[in-house]
């Protein structure tokens, strides 16, 4: 899941977070079982259908979340003409595409409270056991909100790179990457710690 609630109104936003999480769920093991190409692509065909319906503004957002894919697809691709598997990469690059397109829309109709609502009710059992849960909710919607932070971060210093130079930015975005990174993940330890951290006081 690579990007947050769009801003864009639409009927899905409206359908409960489990049942969407749960069709995520059985479609993304559905995806896993099937190895015939030709139902492979109808799958993502329909993938971005379910991007074009609500309007082009929609259909637009939810492609540019996914182009983050592409360094993935471009080196699964060259392995497998290097390796000559030519359908089985085929069949790995449009089942990503489908999964990721998939679990991406639906962040992008659900509220990250009613994600969370949904991770703590299914935690349940562990808190009857005396478990605390808030560790878990707190570090999954963190993961939700800050990977598209990162990308956007990424993306800037690839941009930054190419202003000033005709090469491509490759390994060199790396380290001031992971210093970015390191700093927000600082910045975001400072923030909770202000807060009480992720202690919680103990449940009824």
């Amino acid at each position: 899941m690579i990007s947050l609630t769009s801003p864009v109104r639409t009927r899905a936003h409206d359908w409960p977070a489990g049942a969407k999480l749960a069709a995520l769920g059985a479609a993304t093991f559905a995806l896993f079982l099937i190895s015939d190409l030709r139902i492979l692509a109808a799958a993502m065909i329909c993938m971005a259908g379910l991007y074009a319906l609500p309007g082009r503004q929609f259909f637009r957002t939810g492609m540019e979340r996914l182009r983050v894919l592409w360094p993935f697809l471009a080196i699964l691709a060259i392995w497998h003409i290097l390796t000559t598997t030519y359908a089985e990469g085929a069949e790995i690059i449009l089942r990503l595409l489908t999964a990721v397109g998939l679990a991406n829309l639906v962040t992008m109709t659900t509220a990250l409270s009613e994600m969370i609502a949904v991770i703590r009710l299914l935690a349940t059992p562990l808190r009857r056991l005396g478990l605390s849960t808030r560790a878990l909710e707190l570090a999954i919607a963190l993961v939700i909100r800050i990977l598209p932070a990162l990308i956007e971060n990424g993306q800037r210093l690839s941009d930054a790179w190419r202003a000033r130079s005709p090469r491509r930015p490759g390994w060199r975005v790396v380290v001031p990457f992971t210093l970015l990174a390191m700093d927000d993940a600082d910045h975001l330890a400072e923030a909770l710690r202000a807060r009480g951290g992720i202690l919680e006081n103990k449940e009824t």
